[in-house]
């Protein structure tokens, strides 16, 4: 809707004619009011698509403001720009209707542009249902959500695409394969996709948790065991290779293994045979092996924890899967796929997450990776009373950092290494910030609080883009 017409109102000369001049330059149709109370006048003549307001304005602010919008004209959509100050209203106005609120200092105008474009295609929709009595079937909207990616992995970040495409040629192959990436990442996803996608997909998927099942268990687990074999066998039990037969057994936290476990795996790795416990028969069996590890198998070789002849006849073929961290792109997707997972299952009538609250996510580090993401958002649909998520019902702020990136614990490097200029960035940007929202955005007093001259202070404002 690069047509749209869009009202900006804000009693501040200098924030209302440069969002209007943004607006202008995108493409847009951009009038401007000074207060609420103008803003209705002019409602009441012209006809807009979308209102950019402020909460604090004389004679009418920004929420009666959205009130007399909603009642008079209901397709028009509401974005609220708000200070620190004032952002508890801001979302208290989310809940009584607006599409969404972009705290001030703007982080960009990039980032308020896509806001807006957001905004007008919930208005684009409005029209398009206004204008027609009946939707063709064809265009109704699906009860399922199509989100990019692949195999019920989803992502579109070109990481992920490099490994869609690495699945799709390993899953044609015979060859046993060792997938790596931190834990969250999604490693069994990947195993799922592979086996899914190989000429063994009608066959069993047995995945095993290494670490999961107690030493004394695991041989008799993976291979099963004979009557009698030790006290309370008291029948034969067929292991989990014999039930992946002809399938694919997938092993993770395969570094977890024992030694005497890795001799006996070792054996069924080269010659796809072995013994039940307590059997004396070789067993054959068809099994392809997709293992996985959180750890650095190269380094566990070296420290004898790991046979290095079972590393290098697993790791044929190696697909490592990244941080969440290193793949930012598909945060917003994957935010929206697991909204739209919850809201189903928990019965909620939330289609929307805030652009802080998006924001917020983007700045995290994740070091728990996709599953922590899952977690938030299940739990911010379970908690939120609103028709949309917003950024006190996150609830990361307890994990604001991650590994070694704390200021106030003792910093621990994790195996992949930091970017120690990064997290120094991200701890000042959090100071800067924290000391805007302290002083009601009087940078002076910012400074003061930061132990910082003011010429420093407006030096690193300027370094991070903080307006």
């Amino acid at each position: 809707m690069n047509k749209a017409k869009i009202l900006v109102v804000d009693d501040h000369r200098n924030t209302r004619d440069m969002i209007q001049i943004f607006l202008k330059d995108t493409g847009y149709d951009a009038a401007v009011a000074s207060d609420g109370k103008a803003a209705e006048e002019m409602l009441g003549k012209e006809r807009f698509d979308l209102v950019i307001a402020d909460i604090r304005m004389p004679r009418m602010d920004g929420m009666s403001l959205l009130h007399r919008i909603k009642e008079a004209q209901p397709h028009i959509q509401v974005i609220i720009i708000t200070a620190f100050s004032s952002r508890e209203s801001a979302m208290e106005a989310m809940k009584e209707g607006a599409y969404d609120y972009v705290p001030k200092p703007f982080k960009s105008m990039e980032h308020l542009g896509e806001v807006v474009r957001n905004a007008l295609r919930r208005v684009d929709r409005f029209r398009r249902e206004e204008d027609r009595t009946v939707i063709p079937e064809e265009e109704k909207p699906s009860d399922k959500t199509e989100f990019p990616g692949f195999c019920s992995i989803v992502g579109q970040s070109p990481e992920m695409l490099k490994i869609f495409d690495l699945i799709r040629r390993v899953a044609a192959t015979p060859s046993n394969v060792l997938i790596t990436g931190e834990s969250g990442t999604g490693k069994e996803l990947v195993a799922r996709a592979i086996h899914t996608n190989s000429l063994r997909r009608k066959k069993p998927f047995i995945p095993i948790s290494c670490g999961g099942i107690p030493e004394t268990l695991m041989e008799s687990e993976l291979f099963g065991h004979r009557k009698g074999a030790f006290t309370g066998a008291t029948m034969n039990k067929q292991g989990l290779f014999e039930v992946a037969h002809q399938g694919t057994i997938f092993l993770d936290e395969i570094g977890e293994l024992t030694h005497p476990i890795q001799v006996k795996l070792l054996r069924v790795v080269q010659d796809k045979t072995f013994k039940n416990l307590g059997g004396t028969e070789d067993i054959h069996v068809d099994v392809r092996i997709i293992s996985a590890t959180n750890k650095i198998l190269e380094q566990e070789v070296i420290a004898k924890r790991f046979r290095e002849d079972l590393f290098y006849r697993l790791d044929v073929i190696h697909v490592h899967v990244p941080p969440l961290r290193e793949r930012r792109e598909d945060i917003p997707i994957l935010t929206r796929f697991f909204l739209e997972k919850y809201r189903r299952e928990l019965g909620k009538e939330i289609h929307q997450i805030s652009s802080y609250a998006m924001e917020l996510l983007l700045d995290y580090h994740f070091p728990g990776n996709v599953r922590e993401l899952e977690n938030i958002i299940e739990r911010s649909v379970a908690l939120e009373t609103s028709n949309i998520i917003l950024p006190e019902s996150l609830a990361i702020s307890n994990h604001k950092f991650g590994p070694g990136e704390r200021a106030d614990t003792n910093p621990e490097i994790p195996p992949t290494g930091v970017n120690l200029e990064q997290i120094m960035e991200n701890i000042e940007r959090a100071y800067l910030l924290q000391a805007l929202e302290r002083s009601n955005g009087v940078k002076k007093k910012a400074a003061e609080l930061l132990g910082l001259d003011f010429r420093s202070f407006r030096y690193r404002l300027e370094k991070y883009d903080i307006k």
